[in-house]
């Protein structure tokens, strides 16, 4: 094991963090905390483990590894804390480009950008880890949290992210990921799926962002075709936070008071979750056209697709819609805005319930909002959605789940 607090010998010579204190010069100077993690990532190996000990350690430049099989272990994510604080290069906190990499039991704080990037990664198991902007929920905060992307065989396990100005945990183009146990909240997206496949997120709480869970798909990205996600025993509750992503973020147009959002995604199945007070709507089910912003891909696919809502229990919710269509729709009937809501765009050649199939959802009420004719007839006749679709497959990731 490689501690932060004891020389490393590789192949039997002296790696550079030797001079941590044990030089044989006199009077040389030690490194830094900074210093010698540098070191550690640069010099490392497959199969080292590089502790972080208990503490608050200033960071002030971006951290980076791109050698595979390494793993970075903490005290615990309130005990051993990356802060960022006062950062002056860099874009991300910590960027990892590496294969069979694990992380755990740590915090990274208040970073200029990003907190942990992964790219291009297989095999990643994040668990345990904080990441955070201690500020609250600013415009100003990073982007993401927790950031897998164009990943493979992804765990995120017992983590927590709180503040990101885009998503908490967030998980892009990739396929096979499995986001558990964990906590997102004061984020702008408390969690994201995006332009991914095969993913089940379950047992998460995500409370006090501006939209609680998301599954996305989006144009103009290299990987597209988001499909076969599974949301599952999550309690996605009062998700009212206001919107502070930055101008022009696609995660702007997410009205603040949503528990979930799919966006243009297909067969996905949600079922066992708690929706509870989140002001605009507990769900939305939205193609792109309802962003407003046009289409120059002409290879995405803007619709939602073989969307199937069973088992879930809905309490409360759709109070004080921050959203002008679902803001017109409770004046026009003087009741919340009903907990499942369809945007009533049509994909051309299917039929309703080819799009959602809702079962066993208690007395959740349903809207299809008629976007498609100009918001002109609005119904709230769930019937053409009393229908099954088959339940996708459970996600397992071998040695890394």
């Amino acid at each position: 094991m490689v501690s932060l607090n004891q020389p490393r010998v590789a192949f039997g010579v002296f790696v550079l963090s030797l001079l941590a204190a044990c030089s044989d010069e006199p009077g040389a100077p030690s490194l830094s905390f900074e210093e010698q993690l540098q070191e550690q990532l640069i010099n490392a190996q497959a199969g080292d483990v590089i502790e972080i000990p208990a503490g608050v350690h200033e960071i002030t430049r971006g951290l980076s590894l791109n050698v595979s099989g390494v793993t970075i272990k903490g005290a615990g994510m309130d005990r051993s804390i990356l802060s960022f604080k006062n950062q002056s290069q860099g874009a991300e906190g910590l960027l990892v480009s590496a294969d069979d990499f694990t992380i755990e039991d740590l915090a990274i704080e208040d970073t200029v950008g990003d907190a942990l990037k992964i790219n291009d990664s297989e095999n990643v198991t994040i668990r345990r880890v904080r990441t955070e902007w201690t500020g609250g929920a600013l415009t100003s905060n990073g982007s993401y949290g927790i950031y897998p992307v164009q990943s493979r065989r992804v765990l995120i396990d017992g983590a927590v992210a709180i503040g990101a100005s885009d998503a908490g945990i967030y998980v892009g183009q990739s396929t096979q990921i499995i986001v558990r146990n964990s906590r997102a909240e004061y984020n702008v997206a408390g969690i994201e799926i995006e332009n991914s496949t095969f993913a089940d997120v379950h047992d998460n709480l995500a409370t006090n962002n501006s939209g609680g869970i998301l599954v996305f798909d989006l144009p103009n990205l290299p990987v597209q075709g988001g499909r076969n996600t599974r949301v599952f025993d999550n309690r996605i509750v009062d998700n009212n936070t206001g919107n502070f992503a930055p101008e022009g973020n696609i995660v702007g147009t997410v009205p603040a008071g949503t528990g979930m959002m799919i966006l243009a995604n297909d067969n996905i199945e949600v079922f066992g979750n708690t929706f509870s007070g989140n002001n605009s709507a507990n769900v939305l089910l939205m193609s792109y056209h309802i962003t407003g912003l046009s289409i120059d891909d002409a290879n995405y696919d803007p619709f939602p697709e073989a969307i199937y809502l069973h088992d879930n229990n809905f309490v409360g919710g759709g109070n004080a819609p921050d959203s002008e269509p679902l803001a017109l729709l409770q004046q026009a009937t003087g009741q919340p805005v009903p907990d499942i809501v369809w945007d009533g765009t049509l994909v051309p050649g299917r039929m309703p319930q080819q799009i959602l199939c809702l079962m066993n959802n208690g007395a959740a009420r349903f809207a299809n909002l008629d976007a498609g004719n100009g918001f002109a007839a609005p119904s709230f006749d769930a019937s053409p959605h009393s229908c099954t679709l088959p339940s996708l497959s459970v996600i397992t990731l071998g040695e890394t789940d």
